[in-house]
């Protein structure tokens, strides 16, 4: 059974142009046919992550299958470029969190 899911993740500010887009590729493909993409662009952080300051914003909106989320996850995990990522399930009126993961750690 299908169900909705929202991505947030972020690029590193030091990833090139077209590696930043082939990760976005990368990414919609597997969310799936149904995936939305917005990019919010380079955006500055609260606190510094990893020594950067500033990270390139992109949300993500597909319809999939529950064990895809925790595949791309995994992915992110080991993709280099990828600093921070959130997955939510969207059900009829609210949003739960499924999974937030700092890069490899539950949070």
């Amino acid at each position: 059974m299908k169900r909705q899911y929202e991505c947030l993740y972020i690029i590193a500010n030091d990833v090139t142009e077209a590696k930043r887009n082939e990760l976005i590729e990368k990414f919609s493909k597997m969310a799936g046919e149904s995936c939305k993409v917005e990019k919010w662009g380079l955006k500055k952080f609260a606190t510094p992550i990893n020594y950067k300051k500033d990270g390139y914003y992109v949300l993500l909106n597909f319809e999939n299958e529950p064990e895809v989320p925790s595949r791309m996850g995994a992915l992110m995990n080991i993709t280099e470029g990828i600093v921070r990522y959130m997955f939510l399930e969207k059900s009829d009126n609210t949003t739960k969190k499924e999974k937030v993961k700092v890069k490899g750690k539950k949070v």
